[in-house]
């Protein structure tokens, strides 16, 4: 099976070549790759990086877009892979994570998508927030429509799915600003649902004060209960349970945003990236 790996990037010089890098090597365990990357017209080096491996990138889309969601469904419109997926500039597969991917699908014909453990790193690559990542694993053992409905547990960077289930869902919503990967994956769930891969990561989430889930929680989170009410429906157990935990992480969230303002004006040295 062919995957196909779409990397959306504006302006992400700093952590482009990592997170190039981590796709390209993933052809030395014999994954028949495709790797498209979506630029929105940077202004730095980011497109000097991209050049720089030649023939190694398959297709190069460099124009103006509406955000990453638009840039994303570009480079899915020129994809040939029978496994479809995306991964942010500033993301990391981990290695040999494709052909895992891929067996796994072998394994499984009847699924629609894929998914597996993602830390989240911060800048320098090192492991932070390592009570989200544990919260979100406790959803693994009754993964199901149900519990998808009731919080996303499942991290974008190691989420990959068939093509079919994509042509059947429909592309991504770009009016959406940060839950348009968590709608995607509600309605390719209804395509067949998911297998969840055991053992180690996949690929890791790098967090940093520019990232959208860094930048926008409280607006990501709202729309993330208001894409799974119109899933599930207004009236549902999920529903309302996905609206408490909605108030749980944000508040959460904020205790952690509130500490690290302190820290940054040298008026506290506590730090909560340990939640």
């Amino acid at each position: 099976m062919k995957i196909s790996v779409i990397t959306p990037n504006y302006n992400g010089a700093a952590y482009l070549k990592a997170t190039l890098e981590s796709v390209l090597q993933q052809r030395d365990a014999g994954v028949d790759l495709e790797c498209i990357v979506v630029d929105g017209g940077s202004t730095d080096a980011s497109l000097e990086i991209v050049r720089a491996y030649g023939d190694a990138i398959d297709h190069v889309i460099s124009e103006p877009d509406d955000g990453p969601a638009d840039a994303i469904n570009k480079g899915m419109r020129v994809a040939t892979g029978d496994i479809l997926c995306w991964l942010n500039s500033d993301d990391l597969y981990a290695p040999s994570a494709l052909n895992r991917v891929i067996e796994a699908f072998a394994q499984h014909p009847d699924k629609a998508l894929c998914f597996g453990r993602c830390p989240i790193v911060d800048e320098n690559g090192d492991e932070i927030r390592h009570g989200i990542t544990r919260f979100k694993e406790i959803f693994y053992p009754v993964s199901c429509r149900f519990a998808i409905q009731c919080l996303n547990y499942v991290s974008q960077p190691a989420c990959f799915f068939r093509r079919e289930a994509w042509l059947a869902a429909g592309e991504l919503n770009p009016t959406l600003h940060a839950a348009w990967d968590y709608d995607l994956l509600l309605r390719l769930w209804r395509q067949g649902g998911a297998v969840m891969l055991d053992g180690d990561p996949l690929a890791q989430f790098r967090w940093h004060e520019t990232s959208i889930s860094a930048q926008g929680f409280r607006r990501q989170f709202r729309e993330a209960w208001q894409v799974a009410a119109k899933d599930a429906g207004m009236i549902r157990l999920q529903t309302l349970i996905h609206l408490m935990t909605w108030w749980g992480i944000v508040a959460i969230y904020s205790v952690m945003s509130f500490f690290r303002q302190r820290g940054a004006d040298g008026t506290a040295d506590t730090n909560a990236e340990g939640l």
